[in-house]
C-alpha cells in the first residue's frame, strides 16, 4: 500500500493522495468502482478519476457511469475506462429498423484492427478478475469536430467559401477511415458529429467509441452510411438548419420546404441546403438528398460515397 501511495503522489498534489486507496479487480458493479479507486488489469495500476459525460441528444451534463478517466501511474498518462455496460435498443432509418446492442468484444476487436491507424482512437483491452472486457483508451485532447466547425467564419457565406474545403477534406479522411472498418468487415456502430474529436496539436480528426453493433441482413453497413450523411449535412450547413430557426432568421425560404426536404429521421432539419444556401453546389446538394426523406436512392457503400465526394471537392476548386 505505502508504495502504491508513493506512485499516486508523483502525479497528484500532496493533499490529493488518498490514505487508503481501495484496490479494484473486479469491475462487474462498475457503479461501485469510485474516485480515487486504483483499478489494477494485469500489472498496471490505474488511478480512477472523474465520469465521462455524454453528449448525446442535447444531456451533455449525463454522467456515464461505465466511462471513467484515470491515470496510468506507471506513465502519469490520462486514459479513458470502459467497462462493461449492456444496453440494446432499435433505430429506425425510413421504413427500415435496425437493432442496436452495445458490444465490448466488438469493440476490443476493432481496437485490436486500428491500431497504429492515425484516424481512431488508440488503445489496448484487457479481462478483470472476473473475465469482463475492459478497454483503455488513450485520451484525446481536442474539439469535437461539431464544436470545431461552429468557430469557423463570420457567417454561412464566409465559412463555406473560405473553410468548408478544406473541412470537406478532413471530412472525406473519415470517410476513408470507415470504409477502412468496412472493408474488414466490421462496422462502427455510432457514427456521430460528437465522435469524430479534432486533436488539439496534430489537427487531425479522430473516430472514437465504436462498442454499438447493429444488426440487419440487408444494406450491412447502412446504419453507418446513415451517420456519414448526417455529419456532412451538419458540416455543409455549419450546424443543424432547422425550419425553427429559419423561422427565428424570418428566412424566406420556409415556405418553400417540403417534408422530402428534410432529414429521414430528424423532420425538421432540413437537408437540401441549396433551397436555403443557393451557392451550395448542385454536385454537392446532390450528396445530401440521399439522406432526405425524399430520397429514392441511397448509399450501399462508402466507395460510392467518396466517389461523389471527390466529384463535389474538384467542382469547389
Amino acid at each position: 500500500m505505502s508504495r502504491l501511495r508513493e506512485m499516486i503522489a508523483q502525479w497528484v498534489q500532496p493533499g490529493k493522495v488518498p490514505k487508503q486507496p481501495r484496490i479494484v479487480t473486479d469491475t462487474s458493479d462498475f457503479f461501485r468502482v469510485d474516485y480515487d479507486d486504483v483499478l489494477m488489469l494485469g500489472e498496471t495500476p490505474y488511478f480512477i478519476r472523474n465520469y465521462e459525460r455524454e453528449g448525446r441528444f442535447g444531456i451533455d451534463e449525463e454522467p456515464k457511469f461505465w466511462v471513467r478517466r484515470a491515470l496510468d501511474l506507471l506513465t502519469g498518462r490520462m486514459k479513458i475506462i470502459k467497462f462493461v455496460f449492456r444496453e440494446e435498443f432499435k433505430a429506425r432509418i425510413g421504413d427500415i429498423v435496425y437493432d442496436c446492442v452495445r458490444s465490448p468484444k466488438k469493440e476490443a476487436r476493432i481496437l485490436d484492427l486500428v491500431r497504429g491507424h492515425p484516424n481512431f482512437m488508440q488503445g489496448y483491452w484487457a479481462q478483470d478478475v472476473a473475465g469482463n472486457i475492459v478497454r483503455v483508451v488513450d485520451y484525446i485532447p481536442g474539439k469535437t469536430l461539431a464544436d470545431y466547425v461552429l468557430g469557423l467564419g463570420k457567417g454561412h457565406r464566409d465559412y463555406f467559401s473560405n473553410h468548408f474545403p478544406s473541412v470537406l477534406d478532413e471530412y472525406r479522411e473519415v470517410v476513408s477511415a470507415i470504409k477502412f472498418l468496412h472493408d474488414n468487415g466490421e462496422k462502427h456502430g455510432d457514427i456521430r458529429r460528437d465522435h469524430i474529436i479534432k486533436e488539439r496539436e496534430a489537427g487531425r480528426c479522430v473516430w472514437i467509441d465504436f462498442d454499438y453493433n447493429y444488426h440487419f441482413s440487408e444494406r450491412i453497413y447502412g446504419y453507418d452510411l446513415y451517420g456519414l450523411g448526417n455529419i456532412l449535412v451538419y458540416l455543409v450547413g455549419r450546424g443543424d438548419v432547422t425550419v425553427q430557426s429559419l423561422r427565428e432568421d424570418k428566412a424566406p425560404l420556409t415556405t418553400g420546404l417540403g417534408e422530402e426536404d428534410m432529414n429521414i429521421i430528424f423532420r425538421n432539419r432540413v437537408v437540401n441546403l441549396r433551397k436555403v444556401y443557393p451557392y451550395v453546389p448542385e454536385t454537392l446538394n446532390y450528396i445530401l438528398m440521399h439522406f432526405s426523406a425524399g430520397a429514392e436512392v441511397f448509399y450501399d457503400d462508402t466507395r460510392q460515397l467518396l466517389s461523389d465526394l471527390q466529384e463535389a471537392r474538384e467542382e469547389l476548386g
